[in-house]
């Protein structure tokens, strides 16, 4: 076997390289920032060339530095589904599921228990993922999460469309209505996320010439804007299939037959080779794509 550097320094290499900061490496790996500095210069004395080089204030890996660093992060990779494989022929599959909170709370979790009565033999642990968050597929076997589908480095597989609709609370719609058509809501309060521009797509898609949506309040994420549409607090844009059992129970009702066609959607994220997809991985996407097969068409929803 051929003589190999410390295998705690190219860890402590790998997480800086990845993570682009030696204290964001001590921290994944609970030491201290001085401990990664002194592993790699370690690494570095022992090939005997710079893997790292300042650039303005950042510190980034050298040309071979960012050879080694991908070739870690493959071996890693494959180590720990090594491991993992090892773990689960002994006390059987699991499966961790990272998903963005909203599509999870109002989704998925409602759904889960069919998966689970069907597979009761894996053991299924759901946790969260953050818009922005690089996905560690050391830390999850699948991520859910909302985009256009362009990850990179990933096996992506596309399970809900994102059509935009406008609903609001029944109660709501029985204070403030009946509105004949899309031109009834102007004037009326607004829910915005803080991608404003949708609403002007709202119009425009139901033909309202120079649309000016009224101002409303704006809120961070779709968990806010659902909460505040289920509270009565005015009329939002939300994606249709994320709160289908929203409509089912009359929770929300749709106004009009106008919605959005949306490039965006949720989707299930895996690892990219095959051979680090688990056969709880293939059970899951195939449940997961019938799941969203099931959304009822927009016209057994709509209510104006």
């Amino acid at each position: 076997m051929p003589r190999l550097p410390s295998l705690n320094a190219l860890r402590c290499f790998e997480a800086a390289a990845r993570s682009g900061s030696f204290s964001r490496a001590a921290v994944e790996l609970n030491v201290t920032q001085s401990a990664v500095s002194h592993q790699i210069r370690q690494l570095e004395q022992w090939f005997g060339t710079t893997l790292f080089e300042r650039q303005g204030r950042q510190t980034v890996p050298t040309a071979r530095g960012e050879e080694l660093a991908k070739s870690l992060a493959e071996a890693l990779d494959i180590m720990a589904v090594a491991c993992k494989r090892l773990i689960e022929s002994r006390a059987g599959p699991e499966l961790t599921i990272a998903s963005l909170p909203s599509i999870a709370t109002f989704w998925l979790i409602p759904r889960l228990s069919k998966f689970i009565a069907d597979h009761p033999e894996i053991a299924v642990k759901v946790v969260y993922a953050f818009h922005g968050q690089r996905i560690d597929f050391n830390s999850c076997d699948i991520a859910i999460m909302w985009g256009r589908g362009d990850w990179p480095d990933c096996h992506v597989t596309r399970f809900l469309d994102g059509d935009t609709v406008a609903v609001c609370n029944p109660i709501y719609l029985e204070r403030e209505g009946p509105f004949a058509s899309p031109q009834d809501i102007l004037g009326k309060p607004l829910l915005h996320d803080t991608n404003r521009s949708d609403w002007q797509a709202w119009m425009r898609a139901a033909g309202i010439r120079s649309p000016e949506p009224a101002p409303g309040p704006v809120y961070e994420d779709f968990n806010l804007l659902r909460a505040a549409a289920l509270a009565g607090q005015g009329i939002a844009l939300c994606p249709r299939a994320a709160i289908s059992d929203d409509f089912a129970a009359g929770l929300l009702v749709q106004l009009f037959d106008v919605s959005i066609k949306q490039d965006h959607g949720y989707h299930m994220l895996e690892p990219p080779g095959s051979a680090h997809r688990s056969e709880a991985n293939g059970l899951f996407r195939t449940w997961l794509v019938q799941e969203g097969k099931l959304l009822p068409p927009s016209h057994d929803i709509m209510r104006a």
